[in-house]
């Protein structure tokens, strides 16, 4: 009990600071996660790649909002990104920006009308910090190398007879 409220005080002294909220329930992650897909389509070069990854990325936050509500994530993170890829490529329908998960319900909802909101600045310190941990990963990957053992064995007949020990 304690531990939520102090999570809720911490979630209103956010919004206080920052003067700015965003639409809860997997509606961020997935706008940026269309968002993400079309821009590497535009690219032709291997960042494409790691681009079209990474918004695939974006999706486990409403995957794993709706897995923990015990409803069927295939169909209604489909339903989610349609609404989304509908806001940012039909003009009539720029009002889906603001459609989120509704898990009481199992079905998708304007969030911002239903009063489902999160600080900005909680949203884009947790976009930045995965953004980061991912970054470090994928520098170390690139630093650790593969020792590769010399292929003559030192101890063999071969060596030992031109050393001369046999």
């Amino acid at each position: 009990m304690d531990r939520s409220v102090h999570d809720s005080l911490c979630a209103v002294k956010r919004v206080i600071e920052s003067r700015k909220v965003v639409p809860g329930g997997g509606c961020v992650e997935a706008a940026l996660s269309i968002y993400l897909e079309n821009f590497a389509t535009s690219l032709g070069s291997r960042e494409q790649l790691a681009i079209a990854e990474f918004a695939h990325a974006m999706l486990v936050i409403p995957k794993t909002l709706v897995v923990n509500a015990a409803k069927d994530s295939t169909e209604l993170v489909a339903k989610l990104r349609a609404f989304h890829n509908a806001s940012q490529t039909i003009e009539a329908k720029k009002n889906f920006k603001w459609i989120g998960l509704d898990l009481e319900n199992g079905k998708c909802r304007d969030n911002k009308d239903a009063g489902v909101l999160e600080p900005e600045l909680s949203k884009v310190k947790s976009l930045k910090f995965a953004t980061e941990a991912a970054i470090t990963i994928l520098r170390i990957d690139d630093m650790i190398k593969i020792y590769q053992p010399s292929k003559e064995d030192p101890n063999s007949y071969a060596n030992a007879v031109k050393q001369g020990r046999l």
